[in-house]
């Protein structure tokens, strides 16, 4: 008899059974290791520690069921993490190494938590749709379930049958999850908030440094500037109050006489003497010495956590079941303009690798994010900020890389992506880069599928890019505080179909639509000037000045590679970045992109820029909106005004002339898979019902 690895066997059974036993002494030795690994302080790993569930209605939306998946409930409540500071996956945290530790020596964090799941859990699809928050906004059932609200106010305690919408998501099976990210946003009207520590130098002392505060004034009755930092000092002589119309114009100082803080608190300014207001059309440009920066960069740890806990843990620490343990086989993240930003720098920065190495996040959908990141991941972070062709300019969001895949700078000297980091590790989520038309004036759009010199890029192989053709960052009615009435637009019905498809793509490996953007390569992407490049018809009554948002680079001091910005504001270097628009037809409305109905059979000129009042810093870029220029009711209306639009009569005889038009566009998106079949009924169901041609 012969013995092997000390049991005892004879020829025939070790013949049969080595590997098993192989198996066995393998087992073995990595449960050994699991479980000294959990013991040894060495090995502390970030995770959710503690789920506390404060709220349960089940069900909620007044009963009401949903298709075949039924009810739904709703859980609040708040999650518990802490992180390694010292692991390599989480250093990349600003100020990581300065936030206070717990006995363990781990960062801790908590966040909001609010789940929307189907009551038999049987019944839903097995994905989780984690909606980024944005500003602590709930925007995934605004945008996807048609539900009540508008910019910027969705529903935030979506409770009611009215709240679900159409029910789409909820028709579809999908768990919804938010979280808090973004550790500068306010309590009250069940905003999404997450708490981080404070940084302190190593003696325990406060950091103080320069900190940027810009006021953009659109109102006539502001009058005070709140800080996002309490000032280090309340000496006037160390911070600078300047105010421009314009970014172009020079800044003029307001002298230490003609401002002052608003309290011993220092977390606001105001102007002298006491209730002036802040001049409307201006922008105030606010340097001071901060103190008590927030580790705000934390919040990418905490939605890579809260991701990998709600999909493979059992339980928390205390043995608190996790609400969604075993359900959530795929998770998908969909996102509406700042978030995706986040996202962008999510994944640059390394977080959709989890601690055990897995994938956080198997898709994203993203909704006008453009082609930059955020002011996330710095000392005295602001992640609400956003740079746009008026405002935002002097803070850190357009950096190189843009794209996704790695490609060399020539104007910095770098090489990177911004998947550079999930292509070595094997974690890349699918990715739908989907914008409107406004992202490619003033975000950069252009930027996410071109290199720094301006040529198109190949799409990466698990990424596709789709201009929605025309429409707005932000859709909304009236003239507000621009020169044309904006445009209202939406692209909810193209979004929908997008998330049927990249669920398509993850689940079933069926390829999704190709890419549809302007490119260099056939014409359709364009600089904005001049005019005729670009086809924007002459109409009268509307300016068309070719402003964007330049491609900015900006020298933020020698510490800037660690998250601090020490100059203040910033040098501009140049605007070595060449940005793109989409050309568009004799109308003006955008030849590349998906042309929603309206855009396909338009009754106006729809595009997703828009020029300021003479009120509010006239002839600068209207932020996020776009406009609608109305086509004339007849020939002789349009030939009186001298507009070269053909009217609506020459365009569609009759009303079912028009009727039929909409319903070839509408079925000829389904075909492309970019409108579903409830949206194609949807779409020519209202063509008929209205006027057009009567």
């Amino acid at each position: 008899m012969k013995k092997r690895s000390g049991i005892a066997c004879n020829g025939s059974w070790c013949a049969t059974n080595r590997a098993g036993l192989r198996r066995a002494a393998l087992v073995a030795a990595l449960l050994l290791t699991i479980v000294a690994g959990l013991a040894a302080p060495g090995l502390a790993e970030a995770r959710i520690t503690r789920i506390q569930i404060t709220r349960v209605e089940s069900p909620t939306f007044d009963g009401a069921s949903f298709g075949a998946v039924g009810q739904y409930e709703k859980l609040v409540g708040r999650a518990y993490g802490e992180v390694d500071p010292s692991d390599p996956k989480d250093t990349i945290i600003a100020d990581i190494a300065l936030a206070p530790k717990n006995a363990a020596g781990m960062v801790e964090y908590s966040t909001d938590l609010f789940i929307l799941r189907p009551v038999d859990r049987s019944m839903g699809n097995h994905r989780m749709l984690y909606d980024m928050n944005n500003r602590g906004g709930k925007f995934a059932l605004l945008y996807l379930n048609d539900s009540p609200g508008s910019f910027p106010l969705p529903p935030n305690d979506p409770t009611t049958v009215a709240d679900a919408g159409n029910g789409f998501l909820l028709r579809q099976g999908y768990t919804l999850v938010w979280s808090g990210w973004d550790a500068t946003v306010s309590p009250g009207n069940n905003r999404l908030t997450i708490t981080v520590p404070v940084a302190h130098n190593s003696d325990g002392s406060s950091i103080v440094g320069p900190a940027l505060e810009e006021f953009a004034i659109d109102n006539s009755t502001t009058t005070a500037g709140p800080l996002t930092y309490a000032a280090g000092s309340l000496d006037k002589s160390l911070a600078s109050l300047t105010v421009r119309e314009h970014y172009a114009d020079p800044p003029v100082s307001i002298p230490t006489t003609g401002w002052a803080y608003v309290s011993a608190s220092g977390n606001a300014i105001r102007l002298l003497p006491v209730g002036t207001p802040f001049q409307q059309g201006r922008l105030y440009e606010f340097t001071y010495p901060a103190k008590d920066p927030l580790v705000v960069g934390l919040g990418f740890a905490a939605t890579r956590d809260v991701a990998a806990f709600l999909r493979h843990a059992a339980t928390d620490d205390d043995g608190n079941a996790n609400p969604l343990a075993g359900d959530a086989q795929f998770v998908y993240t969909f996102c509406f303009s700042l978030p995706c930003r986040f996202l962008r720098d999510f994944l640059h920065l390394g977080f959709n690798e989890d601690e055990q190495g897995h994938q956080a996040i198997d898709g994203m959908l993203n909704w006008v994010g453009g082609g930059s990141g955020g002011f996330f991941n710095y000392r005295f972070a602001q992640p609400s900020r956003t740079h746009r062709q008026h405002i935002g300019r002097w803070y850190p969001e357009r950096q190189f890389p843009f794209a996704d895949q790695v490609t060399s700078d020539p104007v910095t000297g770098q090489t990177d992506g911004v998947l550079r980091r999930c292509l070595a590790s094997g974690t890349c989520p699918n990715i739908f880069e989907s914008n409107s038309e406004n992202e490619y004036w003033v975000k950069g759009g252009s930027l996410l599928h071109t290199d720094t010199l301006g040529n198109d890029l190949p799409d990466p192989a698990n990424v596709r890019f789709y201009l929605f053709s025309s429409l707005p960052h932000a859709p909304i009615s009236g003239t507000g505080i621009c020169q044309q009435p904006r445009n209202p637009l939406i692209p909810n019905a193209g979004l929908r179909a997008l998330l049927v498809d990249l669920d398509r793509w993850l689940t079933a490996r069926e390829e999704p639509p190709a890419s549809r953007v302007p490119r260099r390569a056939d014409g359709t992407a364009v600089p904005a000037l001049p005019q005729a490049g670009v086809g924007f018809p002459t109409i009268p009554g509307v300016t068309y000045n070719g402003l964007t948002t330049a491609g900015d680079l900006f020298d933020f001091g020698s510490m800037f590679g660690q998250g601090i910005l020490t100059t203040l504001p910033p040098l501009l270097l140049g605007s070595p970045y060449p940005v793109f628009v989409p050309t568009t037809d004799a109308d003006g409305n955008d030849v590349a992109g998906i042309r929603l109905p309206d855009v396909a059979v338009p009754l106006a000129t729809y595009s997703g820029w828009n020029v300021r009042a003479a009120a509010f810093a006239g002839d600068d870029l209207c932020d996020a909106f776009g406009q609608r220029i109305e086509f004339a009711q007849t020939e002789a209306e349009r030939l009186a005004a001298g507009d070269p639009r053909l009217s609506i009569e020459e365009r569609y005889a009759n009303h079912g002339a028009y009727v039929s038009a909409v319903a070839r566009a509408a079925n000829d998106l389904h075909r492309q898979r970019f409108l579903l079949d409830e949206d194609v009924e949807r779409t020519i169901d209202a063509a008929a019902e209205s006027s057009i041609g009567k």
